[in-house]
């Protein structure tokens, strides 16, 4: 298959064939590559590891790092300004060790399982509101603008304490973070500029009047400089919406891309949390992966690894590994167990997959209540992807009802 060639790496990321369906490449790798050799944005080299016990391993082995600003680890985009995962943001909050977790779990208080119970009826209103919005302008619609994007927004925002008024620029800002190719260089140094600006006046307002807002928290808890409660407002605001909005977007395209799928939650929405479960799994098209640079030379897949490379784990690749999921390539909304890695592993799991989860529930009940008659607008193989970015998702999800 020539992947492990140094001559010719495959690019990376692979182009999916439509924006539900997984590339071919996967199965092919999981197969026969293990560890394939992969050319970046940058031009930069790493590998690429698809299998589910491999991606596992790699995120959750302590040797393989989040230090991407090493000197030799791969860029993954030539920006100078760093992308999201080695700019600024990413360096002020402590990336291993004892310090990370302490960071975690102050930050983790505010994503425990009682507290999103405590957040979801606020976030049904949200939703519900958001519905209402949607079908008063008429169909058809674009879900994700209409839906998708403002709700994790605004319940970002609420724990931030900031105002939902601003969300555009948050998003603004949040996309240039992200960019792989999308933005040119000063265009994404200026908004990082005005993002920290905003960030730290913020920072400085709870300093002068607490309110009862995560950052509010971590100021009265002390132990965080204004650099870091910045950053860490940065990081949560960019996580907490972007992925989330695209997953949202992606949901719907999933279950209405198969009319039959939709059928069945509506015949039985008890469905909804293994619903949703399937959809983290299931989807083709998560964006980039995560990066790992490596400390000392390691072992993958039966394959050596040399420190100093900088390994991309596809977890849309390792989450249709049949050996991992029986019936790897068909979607099961009543799947039990589905132990899938959308969130990753290890001690840098997603710190707000309990939110995000809870997000993805109440939209979707939401929508089987409200508009049991939704469809696509358009056909599934129409559906748009977002290019450019980290982050994969749909364009738009164009629907009626």
């Amino acid at each position: 298959m020539g992947h492990n060639d140094t001559s010719a790496p495959l690019s990376y990321p692979i182009p999916n064939p439509t924006a539900l369906e997984p590339p071919a490449e996967w199965e092919e790798l999981r197969r026969e590559c293990p560890v394939a050799a992969v050319r970046l944005p940058s031009g930069d080299r790493a590998a690429l590891v698809t299998r589910y016990d491999d991606v596992k391993q790699v995120l959750s082995d302590p040797r393989f790092t989040r230090q991407l600003s090493a000197p030799d680890a791969a860029r993954l985009t030539d920006s100078e300004s760093g992308g999201v995962f080695n700019n600024d943001m990413a360096k002020r909050i402590p990336d291993s060790g004892e310090e990370h977790q302490r960071w975690r779990q102050r930050v983790g208080r505010w994503f425990t399982a009682k507290r999103m119970t405590a957040l979801r009826p606020g976030m049904t209103e949200m939703a519900e509101r958001l519905v209402d919005d949607m079908v008063a302008s008429g169909a058809p619609a674009d879900l994700k603008a209409a839906v998708g994007f403002p709700l994790p927004v605004w319940v970002i925002c609420d724990l931030l304490g900031v105002p939902d008024s601003e969300r555009d620029r948050f998003s603004y800002w949040s996309d240039t973070l992200l960019n792989l190719t999308r933005y040119p260089e000063e265009e994404i140094a200026a908004a990082q500029k005005a993002f920290v600006a905003y960030m730290g006046e913020h920072v400085a307002a709870r300093h002068a009047a607490a309110g009862d807002d995560l950052l509010s928290t971590l100021i009265a808890d002390g132990g965080m400089s204004d650099a870091e409660l910045v950053a860490t407002g940065q990081a949560l605001l960019v996580a907490g919406h972007e992925t989330t909005a695209n997953m949202i977007g992606k949901m719907a395209g999933m279950l209405l891309a198969d009319r039959t799928r939709w059928e069945r939650l509506l015949a039985d929405p008890s469905l909804v949390r293994t619903a949703v479960e399937e959809v983290l799994r299931f989807d083709a098209n998560p964006g980039l992966g995560i990066p790992r640079y490596i400390t000392e030379d390691a072992e993958v897949g039966g394959e050596a690894v040399p420190r100093g490379t900088t390994v991309m784990c596809s977890m849309g690749a390792a989450n249709r590994d049949g050996t991992a999921f029986d019936g790897a390539g068909e979607m099961d909304l009543g799947r039990r167990p589905n132990p899938h890695l959308a969130f990753g592993a290890g001690a840098h799991s997603c710190l707000g997959q309990a939110l995000a989860r809870t997000e993805l529930q109440v939209v979707l009940e939401v929508l089987l209540r409200k508009l049991p008659g939704l469809r696509l607008a358009v056909a599934p193989e129409d559906l748009a992807r977002v290019e450019g970015l980290v982050v994969g998702g749909l364009s738009s999800v164009p629907v009626r009802w």
